[in-house]
């Protein structure tokens, strides 16, 4: 599986992996499409993964960092506090909107 994306201005198609997000204008392909995909006569298709390859097997020193970081959790002396992904959803104001596309600010300096 992949997500295709166009460049227009390029006239280039971009194979890479899937997206986290979902994006306007990128398509996630299943394997059989992401393998026979092709472009129009004149663009050039970047494929950024292999859809053949599939996932890389972890290695020794990913498996130790997993293993370094859950002992690290275990052995807290109290609750762990939780990493901050973003600012809170309830100071953040939406300001405009325009289709999917949103203008929000911190809500102490909306005013």
């Amino acid at each position: 599986m992949a997500t295709l994306t166009y460049v227009y201005a390029d006239s280039t198609a971009v194979l890479g992996p899937l997206a986290l997000d979902a994006t306007p204008g990128c398509y996630d392909l299943c394997a059989t499409h992401t393998s026979s995909m092709s472009a129009p006569i004149g663009w050039e298709v970047i494929r950024l993964t292999d859809p053949d390859a599939g996932l890389p097997e972890p290695d020794e020193d990913d498996l130790l960092a997993l293993a370094n970081a859950v002992r690290e959790i275990g052995f807290a002396d109290g609750p762990v506090a939780p990493v901050a992904a973003g600012p809170d959803p309830s100071s953040v104001v939406e300001l405009a909107r325009r289709g999917h596309l949103r203008v929000i600010a911190d809500a102490g300096s909306a005013h």
